[in-house]
């Protein structure tokens, strides 16, 4: 089913809204999470010479922002919810670009890297090649970007307020390509578990010199 301009606003919308009504609870719930694996995922595959700038895709409150800088690069936020996006530059001090992700207007050839976590998922499955090919855009050859999303066998829908797509690695991978990317590499999280109750699907891709 194709979704008209009208009903993919109105999806979006309420998404973010569910963000923002939750931002806080969110925020307390999520501080700790360990995803040092990510970064460190995303931050080896770059080539370019540090500081970095990178691009938090779906920043949320500003964890990883915070993060980043701490390690010594230049990080920028994009975010869709405005309480997340107030929230992350007040945390982070970054700066943090508030957009929808259907409405982008980002850079070229701008960001070394691009971290996109618990993020694209969110995207409608119509609307996700032309944004995948505008990150692509925004990265500088050989840029790398990171994305890790719940996995599942395609289903698109409402999980309670929230839009989301539960790809596998195959039809994640088709996206990917078809958009420019080329894979360095992917695994499943959480580590150390077998892999039915690893829920989530990370993958690292390259943007060709």
């Amino acid at each position: 089913m194709t979704l008209s301009e009208q009903e993919l606003r109105e999806l979006s919308a309420r998404t973010l809204a569910h963000y923002d009504q939750n931002a806080e609870d969110f925020f307390v719930g999520t501080r700790e999470h360990d995803v040092r694996q990510n970064i460190s995922a995303l931050l080896t595959q770059i080539q370019a010479t540090a500081p970095l700038r990178i691009l938090d895709v779906g920043c949320g409150p500003g964890r990883d922002l915070k993060t980043f800088t701490e390690l010594g690069h230049v990080a920028v936020g994009l975010e869709g919810s405005a309480r997340f996006a107030e929230m992350a530059r007040s945390y982070s001090g970054c700066e943090v670009l508030h957009q929808d992700f259907l409405q982008l207007k980002l850079p070229e050839n701008h960001f070394d890297g691009m971290f996109a976590n618990a993020s694209l998922f969110h995207i409608p499955s119509q609307s996700l090649p032309k944004i995948l090919r505008q990150l692509h855009a925004s990265l500088k050859p050989a840029g790398v970007l990171f994305s890790s999303n719940p996995r599942g066998n395609n289903q698109e829908g409402w999980n309670r307020e929230r839009y989301g797509v539960y790809y596998d690695l195959a039809t994640w991978r088709e996206y990917m390509h078809t958009a420019g990317f080329i894979e360095l590499g992917h695994y499943y999280r959480p580590p150390g578990l077998p892999l039915e109750q690893q829920a989530w699907l990370a993958s690292v891709w390259r943007k060709p010199a």
